[in-house]
This record gives structure tokens, sequence and C-alpha cells, in this order.
């Protein structure tokens, strides 16, 4: 108990102190919900110099996985020379506290080279899972190994053309991943703890997606988003709960699936696939799947749309859009930014192009109207960014930057 208040005192004092309105931490793939979207208000929208200011700086291997960020330290994945490190970063300063080598690199002969998936973290312990395959619990504090998992020896996991992606998701007790294997070893749930196996469930290929926990019509469901198309298991044991089939091209299904509350979930594909929504309808203790919409209008290749007051903004490839969540209809289109990446914060957009070009873009579906732009990167930027605190995070291939948008004195 004294340890929760203590947090939240700690909580309290970091928002008054920076002006940022509920300050919270980016402890996992796509923040606090898994959708892109942070609370935190009072960001500064008129950058000084036309840049936001620049905290740190720190070169980093190759790469694409994410940056989590909690309790003051940073933690991604890179590849340096033939290994795959697992890294814990002072928030702050960008000073590396520890890292862990958690495999050799995965080599992509197109330049895609490194890990691809994002940290979770959970208390004490960091989840990391490495393009090869090797999923780690980690301590917090000095990078100690507490249990690990190699899915292609233990089971017989065939990596995705582009390595393991999918982020692993926090569900209770539980570390739920994508793990890929056979014999009913698809989606796997671990003890958190203990790394004992709690249940596996289904035979699909793995894709790049990551999974999402969702809770419709009282019913909490796992959502995963494999090559064969869209499955709910039943958190508690892994049960097979629906199906909803979308392959797309070569087994590309790489954008994280986004809820809409309270019933439907918006997935989206490139490959020329384009996108759907579904509802879940319960019926008889059974739950049916119908579909909303199915169009062309938003064809994700791999970063994730973001949804605010009834529409979507995201990549259809490499223009920019806004679409309606109810019909799927293009509000407005926006090119310059090639397959770049989005996350939602404080009524804006915050937008990272794959030039290394930041923009914060009103969240409208009126037009695009751009507030501010920086070139803060070199190419090429393919991760999401990160924002805690009102420090905003984002890395390319050769090197980690963290931004200030924090409002006021400081």
């Amino acid at each position: 108990m004294h340890h929760l208040i203590f947090s939240m005192v700690l909580l309290f004092a970091s928002a008054v102190l920076t002006g940022i309105g509920f300050a919270a931490d980016w402890s996992q793939w796509l923040g606090p919900n898994r959708d892109g979207v942070s609370s935190e208000t009072g960001l500064q929208k008129d950058w000084p110099n036309s840049i936001p200011p620049v905290l740190w700086r720190t070169p980093l291997g190759e790469g694409f996985s994410g940056i989590a960020v909690a309790q003051g330290a940073v933690y991604t994945m890179f590849a340096e020379g033939e290994d795959e490190y697992a890294v814990c970063l002072d928030a702050t300063t960008g000073k590396e506290r520890w890292r862990v080598k958690t495999g050799s690199k995965f080599s992509d002969w197109e330049g895609g080279n490194g890990p691809r998936a994002t940290p979770a973290v959970d208390a004490d312990q960091v989840f990391f899972l490495g393009a090869n395959g090797q999923l780690y619990a980690l301590d917090v504090d000095d990078g100690k190994t507490a249990w690990f998992h190699v899915f292609q020896t233990e089971y017989r996991s065939e990596p995705p053309h582009w390595g393991f992606s999918t982020s692993p998701l926090i569900e209770g007790e539980l570390l739920i991943v994508e793990a890929g294997g056979v014999a009913g070893r698809s989606f796997i749930a671990f003890h958190k703890t203990t790394g004992e196996i709690a249940w596996a469930s289904q035979d699909d290929a793995p894709s790049y997606a990551s999974p999402i926990a969702i809770t419709v019509s009282d019913i909490r469901q796992i959502v995963f988003f494999p090559a064969t198309g869209l499955v709910g298991v039943a958190p508690k044991d892994g049960q097979l709960l629906w199906r909803h089939p979308w392959e797309t091209g070569p087994n590309v299904n790489a954008a994280t699936p986004l809820f809409l509350a309270p019933d439907k979930i918006f997935i989206s594909s490139g490959y020329g696939k384009g996108a759907t929504v579904i509802q879940l309808i319960s019926q008889n203790g059974q739950i049916a799947v119908k579909t909303v919409w199915r169009n062309r209008s938003m064809k994700n290749h791999f970063a994730t749309s973001v949804h605010h007051q009834g529409y979507l903004y995201g990549f259809d490839n490499a223009i920019l859009k806004c679409i309606t969540a109810d019909t799927g209809q293009e509000q407005w289109r926006k090119r310059g930014f090639q397959k770049g990446s989005l996350i939602f914060a404080d009524d804006h957009l915050i937008v990272l192009g794959e030039q290394g070009k930041l923009a914060l873009v009103e969240a409208t579906p009126e037009a695009y109207r751009e507030i501010a732009s920086a070139q803060v990167l070199s190419p090429r930027c393919w991760t999401a960014p990160s924002l805690a605190h009102g420090l905003l995070y984002l890395r390319n291939h050769t090197e980690m930057i963290c931004l200030d948008l924090r409002s006021g004195e400081r």
C-alpha cells in the first residue's frame, strides 16, 4: 500500500512539475491501451526553432523494436555486430543502465536487420521477444534473467519471413504471445513469474500483428491477428471463441487490431487487401461475427492506425488518411511521409515519416491541418513513436532521440 501511495504521489508531482495532464508511462506496444492513444494533455505545440527541444540522442544498433517507457527507464531491442540485445536506458538522460544478449542477429537481405517486437514492462519484470523467437523475462533493475523460452526448438515454430515481430501482451498473471508453434501451440500463455505454460491454443501460422485484450458483452478475450485472420480466444484457457478469415498476400497481417468499443474491431492490411470493421455479437453464450463494412480506403502495410471520436487516422501504404470508422469513407489524404507511423495525444496526431520528418497534425476529419513539423532523424524510421510524461521517444536504424514536448517552466 505504501508503494502504491508513493507511486501516486510521484505521478502527481511529475504532472504538476512538467505541466502535463494525466502523465503516464508507455509500458508496452502502442502505449497504455495498445491503441496508440495517450491521455496526456498540455503538450507543447509551438516548437521553438521549428523543432522540439532535444533532451538526448544516443547511438542504437539495427532493429525496428518499439520503445517501452516505465518507472523512469526506457526499454527496447537492437542488433549490434552478430548479436541481438535487450537494453535498458535512463529515460531522462539516455544513459545505458544494462544490456542483455538475447540471441543472434536476424538478417534480412532487403536491409531490415534486427529485432522487431516491443518490450512489455510489468512491475519488476520486463519481457522481450527476439526476432528469432527467443522470449526473455528480465529483471527491470539489472537485466537478470528470470526465465526464457526458445520458440523454434521448444515449439517447432517456423519464423515468418521477416522474423518474429508480435509484441508480448500482459493479461493479469499471464504473459501472452503468438508463438507460431505446431500441434496447438500457435498462441501461448505463460505464467509471467515462472515462465511455465498456462495454456496453448490453435494451429495458425504466425504473422506480424500484436495481440490485444478486449471485453465485449462482459466476455474477456484475447484477439490475435495471425496469417489466417482474426482469432478470439478466452484468456483463462485459450479456448477458441470466434474466427474471422483475413488472409493477406505473403501472410502479412502486420497492423494491430483496433478495438472500437463497445463491440467492434477494425483491421487493415497492405498488399492491396484493404480494411474492414467487424462486430462481435453475443448470442446464447456464443459469439457471432458480422461484417459492418469492408473496402480498400485504408491499407495499413505495417503501421497501426489510431481512432478518435469516430474517425480512423492511418497510413494507406504511403498516404496519410482520415476515414470514418462507421463506413470507411475517406475524409482527407496527405502525401509526403512515405510509409510512416503515428500516435494520438492532446487532440493531435504525432506523425513520424519514413524519412524522419516529425509532424504535429490536428486530429480533425475536416482537413489535413499541420501545426508544426521538423526533420528530426535520418531514414529509415519504421518504429512508432512513444510518449511518456511529456517526452517523445523516436528511433531509426542508427540512433534513438528523446524530444521534450513539456510546456511551461522546466
